[in-house]
């Protein structure tokens, strides 16, 4: 393939600016923002399901206290109208007498074991409400650190997405004036190679691979006419004769 060495220089250029692009692409792969939205988000569903998980058992524990509750009442009532049955004197028989004083001692026995369910339901209730509440403005702390994160990536986006425009603009130019079978070429090579489509032979060296030119190539590189377009024997890349290749 022939191309002048102006055009060939050209190519230099734009992979300067494909790599400028690379390195836009992988800081915005890369941002810190990104891990740090999906561990809030992960964390916010972990507080999503647990504040729901607490609620449906405080509702529970409240329907639990409530009937632990109602049964405390029902035997407290019990006990009023058997007291009041006993202290009326309404009872003759002796032996009536000592099973409704023995009723009424089951019944406190009863009474005192009810509340203490009702107790501990109360704590269990109040453990619950506290980590309810402790997670909600857990999940509300995330939720305004999701923001800001969210608006800073956003944020450090756009301004890549500028510079990325800025120099996707500058590579059109000079795409535009390389010869359409060069660039062909080059194209084809950046994208076997990471994005590095052409280097420059520096002081006897290929660029793009960094590896040293043997006394063959460089003979042949020597005697190849100006417009040649040369290929670097190691990585194929298309190479670029520059003032500093050390001919």
């Amino acid at each position: 393939m022939k191309a002048s060495p102006e055009a060939q220089r050209k190519l230099l250029e734009l992979a300067d600016i494909d790599a400028e692009l690379g390195r836009i692409a992988h800081r915005r792969r890369s941002l810190p923002e990104h891990a740090e939205i999906t561990r809030l988000d992960g964390r916010d569903a972990e507080l999503r399901d647990s504040i729901a998980a607490m609620t449906a058992q405080a509702s529970d524990l409240g329907r639990e206290q409530a009937k632990a509750e109602a049964d405390v009442e029902q035997v407290r009532a019990r006990i009023d109208r058997d007291r009041q049955r006993l202290d009326g004197g309404m009872i003759a028989s002796p032996k009536e007498l000592e099973n409704l004083q023995s009723e009424i001692q089951s019944l406190a026995r009863r009474q005192s074991d009810l509340e203490e369910i009702v107790l501990d339901v109360m704590e269990r209730r109040e453990t619950t409400s506290a980590d309810l509440r402790t997670a909600a403005e857990e999940r509300a702390l995330v939720g305004s650190q999701l923001a800001a994160v969210t608006a800073a990536r956003d944020a450090t986006l756009a301004e890549l997405d500028e510079q990325a425009s800025g120099a996707e603009a500058k590579r059109a130019r000079v795409a535009d004036v390389i010869p359409g079978e060069l660039a062909e070429l080059y194209d084809k090579m950046r994208a076997q190679h990471g994005g590095v489509g052409a280097a420059a032979l520096r002081q006897r060296g290929c660029q793009g691979c960094n590896l040293t030119l043997n006394t063959v190539d460089l003979n042949a590189i020597r005697a190849a006419a100006e417009d040649e377009v040369l290929r670097c024997e190691e990585c194929r890349r298309i190479l670029v004769r520059t003032p500093e290749s050390g001919l």
